[in-house]
């Protein structure tokens, strides 16, 4: 099953040289590895270069996650893409687990995600994939959870896979139109997942597929300014982009009732200026978003019974 792996550099540093060696030592090597380097300024991208087997483009900006992920999908011959973070360092046997899921599962599932688990902690899940709540929080299942207490038997679906380490039918990617670039970065991949849902194909996990994960490792954080900025930005985009209508008009007084709690949260924390420049900005993009909206449900063919079903319901909001 040949499989490109996708690496979207900005200023990795070591751990991407690290995470490419863990890449050239799997049992079941890529059939090809590509760097997408959004202009680094700490020569990531040039030793990365230098290395045999590894295709870099240099795209001398930081076009952000989605944008660059995208550029690659352009040169990717194989049937299946596999996107890495250079700050999450795989198991041997991740692309040999992955290709073996592929082969058996139905041709519906379009997704697979990894057993992701703490780089500095390797006893503590980093996520089995992403949850949707019904208010538009999203989250990793299992994050920071102990291995030993959670399930990880058999391959169940989830919402959508983390990008960080999750694998795609290539096909099935261009035909929902990729990423969406306005997101830059954070909750792109939440979005990709909702809209791959949409059109009926399914998403799981495999929990033999086991990478080691640093986490926002080259954004400073999640309680960056960075990430609060853009996941708390996506996140409302994401919902009004995806979400049923039906289920829009119910779960709308939800979901603003939780943009007021971060924007509280975060008051409180001292991020007062970048929780309101992300809400005020996820404001002025909804016109933009409602066409995009317009769009994705002219295509829609899962039903709203469907999509309710897939929405996490949890009345205290735990991982």
């Amino acid at each position: 099953m040949p499989i490109t792996v996708i690496i979207v550099n900005w200023n990795g540093g070591d751990l991407l040289l690290d995470c490419l060696k863990h890449l050239q030592d799997q049992s079941s090597p890529a059939d090809s590895i590509l760097l997408m380097d959004n202009g680094s300024t700490d020569g990531s991208g040039e030793k990365a270069a230098l290395i045999p087997g590894i295709t870099v483009h240099f795209l001398n900006e930081n076009f952000g996650f989605a944008k660059a992920n995208n550029l690659a999908l352009e040169h990717c011959q194989t049937k299946w893409v596999a996107l890495l973070n250079p700050d999450a360092l795989a198991d041997k046997e991740w692309l040999a687990q992955l290709r073996l899921a592929i082969q058996s599962a139905p041709s519906n599932i379009a997704s697979f995600g990894s057993q992701q688990r703490s780089l500095s902690d390797p006893e503590k899940l980093d996520g089995i994939g992403d949850s949707y709540h019904l208010s538009g929080l999203v989250w990793r299942t299992g994050y920071g959870k102990k291995i030993a207490d959670f399930q990880l038997e058999g391959t169940p679906e989830i919402f959508s896979p983390c990008a960080c380490a999750a694998v795609y039918n290539l096909k099935v990617l261009q035909q929902v139109g990729g990423f969406d670039e306005d997101f830059f970065c954070y909750v792109e991949d939440v979005d990709l997942g909702f809209r791959l849902q949409l059109h009926n194909y399914l998403a799981c996990y495999v929990p033999n597929a086991i990478v080691y994960h640093a986490g926002s490792a080259s954004t400073g954080g999640q309680h960056s300014d960075f990430s609060i900025y853009h996941g708390h930005r996506n996140l409302v985009w994401a919902f009004v982009k995806n979400m049923p209508p039906v289920l829009f008009w119910i779960l709308l007084p939800l979901h603003i009732l939780l943009n007021i709690i971060s924007i509280a949260y975060f008051w409180r924390k001292g991020k007062a200026r970048i929780i309101i420049k992300a809400k005020r900005d996820a404001l002025f993009g909804l016109t933009n978003m409602w066409k995009k909206r317009q769009t994705i449900h002219s295509q829609r063919k899962a039903s709203v019974f469907k999509i309710f079903t897939l929405l996490n319901k949890q009345v205290l909001l735990k991982k």
